[in-house]
């Protein structure tokens, strides 16, 4: 059982950490506006990738399956949304670090809105489900157990994002350094939409 989980962690912080839209996102929220007023944003991503895991495991990706058409209007859905958040931090108005403004800053349903149009956080959860899931007698423990383990490690890694963005600020404090940031993190964004598109 022990490797079992640790596998799972290990394969879950690799999907879910390693560079991405989502991460990104929280990145530069954290750069931009800072750890606390990201963190609405961060749960907001959280509670999409969790609609994402019971997706997963009701079969979600089945129906992607099925209808094709359905994953690419998520996919496309998501690049909208992805790109109207990018433009909203590279937008930003350039204040002073400890005042920006409440308007500028990704709202909790921003982030839940951004991984329930995920279609890559289902494949990924089915891949986990697939694969990975933990050896419970009940099958319908492992499901849960599995699902709860990938939400925590996802909360780590996301909290790790935000947090590296928010370390990120006091660097950029400098109003063109600050918006140099913002642009970069935005234009970062867009290419993992598009990277997504072509792969």
């Amino acid at each position: 059982m022990i490797e079992a989980i640790i596998t799972l962690i290990t394969t879950t912080a690799l999907l879910l950490g390693s560079p991405g839209p989502a991460p990104l996102a929280l990145a530069a929220t954290g750069a931009t506006h800072g750890i606390k007023k990201g963190t609405p944003f961060l749960i907001g991503i959280l509670l999409g990738l969790s609609f994402a895991i019971v997706g997963a495991t009701l079969g979600l990706t089945t129906l992607f399956s099925y209808w094709p058409e359905l994953q690419w209007s998520m996919q496309l859905l998501s690049a909208f949304y992805l790109t109207y958040v990018a433009f909203k931090i590279a937008t930003a108005p350039i204040t002073s670090p400890l005042n920006t403004t409440k308007e500028s800053t990704p709202l909790l349903s921003d982030g839940f809105i951004l991984n329930l149009l995920n279609p890559k956080a289902y494949v990924a959860f089915l891949a986990i489900f697939s694969q990975f899931i933990l050896p419970f007698s009940n099958e319908a423990h492992s499901y849960i157990a599995t699902g709860i383990v990938c939400l925590i490690v996802a909360a780590i890694v996301d909290t790790l994002w935000l947090c590296f963005g928010g370390l990120l600020r006091p660097l950029f404090s400098h109003p063109i350094q600050a918006r140099i940031l913002r642009v970069t993190f935005a234009i970062l964004m867009i290419l993992t939409v598009i990277w997504t598109f072509i792969t």
